[in-house]
């Protein structure tokens, strides 16, 4: 049974060329330091071309600025008033006036070479009975020049249009224009100096080579938006209490791409597809149906968030198909190809690495058989931020395998594989953990930047006084703790050690191994017999699986009776421990109910009494959320019993036990410590933290009782595992062997699920999840055979 995770936030795109988009927002944005223009001028976007290829030795005609004037409307008109506020214009504007005019009335008579380049010649002609096409230029300018100055007098500002800029402005434009030109690259437009600000900024931070981190909560959408979205909700007769959901998930133009596509009410987590239909029905009447191609687009990607919670990087494509079936979708194969040509989803297939195939007369028909029986790799379908992903943290990890040097470390055998390889993967149990932290001490000796990182804070503690220097791996990726950064954003590091590998996701262990430098070698520790990332991906047991990298295997076993009973769990056998101090303690019982009374019991009292481990210290795991002897079932119970309250605080009260997601994957455990305005303050270890008052239904939960996938990584002095009868159906040997494995000193089992348990140790293989790392890495790490 695998614990919804929920979505991350989207990937930022990395650094690219300008596109024109861009390239125009940045030429309206040179000119901001001067007072804005009119709404009208604003509006006008392109410049006039005889105004954008002028240079000081060669200026336009007046036929040729007139003419663009007129093409462009304004523009050409408004640029040339810049022209004139700025210093020096008005000499300027005398050059012009007595060198423009020369050189149109020397092409014009070009055929009769009499040249009119001096003021005499003009005036000659301005005493002619018959006008000339000089002297109709000349006047032509004139009155340009006049609606120019007129122009001015009315409003003052140039059009940020971008022509005959000067300082920085004109600098930003010519970075601009050299860009699109080809003459140079996108990168070096981002080097060149900003506009001076019209209000103190903070000082950009340099430029990065990896994605930015996922941010600690998502930004409060802005309440415009939270209002058009709950006006588009209750016309569709949705709940309004979804619009801050709906805002945050679809961003600033929630409301009208509800609108246009009803079905997107499905990127709101919690929303069924037939709540969506009905809000579709609602909103289009009859213009909607099962296979309108907006619902059957959104409900693939709907299907592949739901599989991204149960730890799926991708899906089979028959497995898509069975889905939309079951949505009623007409056509679930032509609905998947609508899907991909929208580019809403991603297909695969991998390619398989065959040997030399004979030649065609020479193949016998057996091999022949034998071909045409093997089958093919199987078409995936998946999301792009997760092949993004995976696909970025294959590359990663084959650059650092092919980047490390290799040196001779004396030593523990991790120590010599460490000092060898740039990856090394370390595998063994909670006493384990000992032998990579001896290895980052080590590595500290020779000199080299080293750094152990863990899954969360509990971690830390368990390595006592080493691990005053752990850091936690999202504090690592969001700044927040470890080195800093070189100037091309990655870590200050030689050596990095991971402990509780097994809970990385496929997005966050991209982010960490991309953010290492050339040569850094990476350590990658943990148990391979707990659950998984509770985020899409299985990164230990892929790389584990791809044989890519030295797997250095641990010795030492886990010590008492609790090491003994997780070990044999391991193997795959629940065997009978002797536990002479109460180590471990199996409390029968008949039904759900009697479950959660002997639960309270033993946390309030008996283990306490006879353990010596206070309730604040003992931590209660159960299967899941629902049911009758759940986390809700039991959080209700336990909270009446040691921290009995009205629940004021949006259900919560001071001194209240909680669990707080603050991105979705990631569990921290803390204490309510007060509420006000803002939101509930926590206390979670040596940290307050505070929940936004929009994020506390969502984000926390009462934490006297968690789920395994909750617990993974963390570690108490007391655990209570509650296994009620209609539990059954989700043990697993490694739900099993997680939750047991969460005690130090002392383990209760309120155990009703009779004979599944041993069932599930002996037989429960928790469920394969369906991702692509494996053969990228095999692709790029293949070693050729002999």
């Amino acid at each position: 049974m695998t614990e919804p995770s929920g979505e991350t936030a989207p990937e930022a795109p990395e650094d690219v060329a300008p596109t024109e988009d861009v390239r125009e927002d940045v030429r309206q944005g040179a000119a901001e330091p001067e007072e804005p223009g009119t709404a009208e001028e604003s509006a006008t976007g392109e410049e006039p071309p005889a105004a954008e290829e002028s240079t000081p030795a060669e200026e336009p005609t007046a036929a040729q600025e007139t003419a663009a004037s007129e093409e462009s409307d304004e523009p050409a008109a408004d640029d040339a008033a810049e022209a004139s506020e700025k210093p020096g214009a008005a000499d300027a504007s005398r050059e012009s006036a007595d060198t423009e005019p020369a050189e149109t009335a020397s092409e014009t008579s070009e055929a009769s070479e009499e040249p009119a380049a001096d003021g005499d010649a003009v005036a000659k002609a301005a005493d002619a009975p018959e006008v000339s096409d000089a002297q109709a230029e000349l006047a032509a300018q004139r009155e340009l020049r006049a609606k120019i100055e007129a122009r001015k007098a009315e409003k003052e500002g140039p059009l940020a249009s971008g022509a005959k800029l000067s300082g920085t402005a004109a600098d930003l434009l010519a970075a601009v224009r050299a860009v699109e030109g080809g003459a140079a690259s996108g990168s070096a437009f981002y080097e060149a100096p900003e506009p001076a600000p019209r209000r103190p900024t903070p000082e950009a931070a340099p430029a990065m080579t990896v994605r930015p981190p996922v941010p600690a909560q998502a930004s409060a959408p802005a309440p415009g938006t939270t209002a058009a979205v709950r006006e588009a909700l209750a016309k569709g007769g949705a709940p309004e209490a979804l619009a801050g959901q709906v805002a945050a998930a679809l961003g600033e133009g929630a409301a009208q791409a509800l609108l246009d596509d009803p079905w997107q009410l499905l990127a709101v987590p919690g929303v069924r597809p037939e709540q969506a239909d009905g809000f579709a029905r609602a909103l289009l009447g009859a213009a909607c149906g099962p296979d309108d191609p907006r619902r059957t687009v959104a409900l693939t990607v709907w299907l592949l968030e739901r599989a991204a919670l149960q730890g799926h990087t991708a899906l089979e494509i028959d497995t898509v198909r069975a889905g939309l079936a079951g949505q009623a979708v007409p056509d679930p194969g032509s609905a998947v190809e609508e899907a991909v040509s929208a580019g809403a989803v991603l297909v695969f297939q991998e390619e398989e690495t065959a040997e030399e195939e004979p030649e065609e007369d020479e193949e016998s028909p057996e091999a022949a058989e034998a071909a045409a029986e093997e089958p093919a790799s199987p078409v995936l379908l998946g999301l792009d931020r997760y092949a993004l992903a995976e696909e970025s943290l294959a590359d990663g990890l084959a650059r650092l395998v092919k980047t490390a040097t290799a040196d001779t470390w004396e030593g523990s055998e991790l120590e010599r594989a460490a000092g060898a390889h740039g990856l090394v993967l370390h595998t063994g149990g909670e006493a384990s953990r000992a032998e990579p932290v001896a290895l980052a001490a080590a590595a500290r000796e020779r000199g080299l930047r080293t750094l152990v990182a863990v899954h969360a804070d509990g971690g830390r503690r368990a390595l006592g006084p080493a691990g005053t220097d752990a850091v936690t791996v999202a504090a690592l990726l969001s700044g927040a703790a470890g080195p800093g950064r070189d100037e091309e954003g990655a870590f200050a590091l030689d050596l990095l050690v991971v402990l509780d590998a097994p809970q990385l996701d496929v997005e966050s262990a991209a982010m960490l191994v991309e953010s290492l430098p050339d040569g850094c070698r990476l350590v990658l520790s943990g148990d391979p017999g707990v659950l998984g990332a509770p985020g899409a991906g299985q990164v230990f047991g892929d790389v584990l699986a791809a044989r890519v990298c030295p797997r250095i295997a641990s010795r030492v076993p886990d010590p008492g009776p609790l090491g003994e009973l997780v070990s044999g769990i391991g193997a795959g056998e629940l065997n009978q421990v002797e536990a002479p101090g109460k180590e471990i303690v199996i409390v029968p019982v008949r039904d759900a109910g009697e479950a959660v009374h002997r639960t309270v019991q033993l946390v309030a009292d008996s283990v306490p009494r006879a353990i010596g481990v206070p309730a604040e210290q003992t931590q209660v795991v159960t299967v899941g959320h629902g049911g009758s002897a759940g986390t809700r079932a039991l959080n209700t119970a336990l909270k009446q019993r040691l921290n009995p309250g009205p629940g004021r605080f949006g259900g919560y009260d001071p001194g209240d036990r909680v669990a707080y997601a603050p991105v979705p994957g990631r569990t921290v455990t803390g204490t309510v410590l007060s509420a006000d305005a803002e939101g509930l303050r926590l206390r979670c270890d040596d940290e307050e933290l505070l929940v936004p008052k929009e994020r506390v239904e969502s984000a926390l939960r009462h934490g006297w009782a968690l789920t395994a996938h909750q617990a993974a990584g963390l570690r108490w002095p007391a655990v209570v595992v509650v296994l009620p009868g209609d539990a059954a159906g989700g043990l697993s040997r490694p739900w099993v062997y997680t939750a047991f494995g969460r005690a130090e000193r002392h383990l209760s089992v309120v155990h009703g699920v009779d004979q599944a348990l041993p069932r599930a140790v002996a037989e429960g293989v928790a469920p394969e999840r369906t991702t692509r790392l494996r053969p990228l890495l095999e692709t790029l790490l293949a070693v050729p055979e002999e």
